[in-house]
This record gives structure tokens, C-alpha cells and sequence, in this order.
């Protein structure tokens, strides 16, 4: 049986040190920035981490809300979400993640879109 892309993007440690890279793109990023200018840092890492690991087919360890729920209201337009996948993709890059784990998480971010641009 092949592993689940959890075990693939290096389980809990792995997807937390990309989770905490991702965001520190984020903070980096212009056009992203400014969404987390008033958020506490480690709670916002770890909730991504948390999302990315139940997601990916760890432990069920999210608590937060779902995707629509976060992002309703927020006026998230298609050029900032593509901003966010870019910076995902940065993030899996720092980290050494092969080709095709790439590809399979943003393919799962890209599906979340109507969940989170303009809703």
C-alpha cells in the first residue's frame, strides 16, 4: 500500500516546518501580508499545520473551521488566492518536496477555491 501524502510530506514534523514556512512567506508577501497584520503568528501556523495534516491523511487534529466558514467575507479575488499558491509551492520547494507531492497539495488547495474566493 503507498503511503498517504501525510507520510510523503515527512508527517506531524514535516507539514508543521511547512505549514510555519508557508506563513512566513505569507508575512513576506505583499499582496498577502496585510491579511495577518493584526493575527498571533504561532496560532495561525498552527492551524495551518493542523489542516494540512488531518487533510493529507494524518491524525484528525484540526479544530478550526472549515474552509468557507474561514474565508466568508474576506473578499479573497483569484490574483491573492493564486498569490497563496504560489507561496504554497514556495514553501513545499524550501522543504525538498518532490515533484509529485507537489502537485497533489496544490491540487487540493486549487480544489478549496470556491470555498474561498469571493464568498
Amino acid at each position: 500500500m503507498a503511503d498517504s501524502l501525510y507520510e510523503r510530506l515527512g508527517s506531524t514534523e514535516g507539514i508543521t516546518k511547512i505549514a510555519s514556512d508557508l506563513i512566513d512567506i505569507h508575512m513576506a508577501n505583499p499582496r498577502i501580508a496585510p491579511r495577518y497584520a493584526n493575527s498571533d503568528v504561532a496560532k495561525v501556523k498552527n492551524g495551518a499545520a493542523t489542516f494540512f495534516i488531518t487533510g493529507t491523511g494524518g491524525p484528525d487534529v484540526y479544530k478550526g473551521d472549515d474552509m468557507l466558514a474561514t474565508h466568508k467575507g474576506m473578499n479573497i479575488d483569484s490574483d491573492e488566492f493564486i498569490a497563496v499558491l504560489d507561496d504554497a509551492l514556495a514553501a513545499l520547494d524550501k522543504n525538498d518536496i518532490s515533484q509529485r507531492e507537489k502537485e497533489e497539495v496544490l491540487y487540493i488547495l486549487y480544489s478549496m477555491k470556491s470555498e474561498v474566493v469571493l464568498v
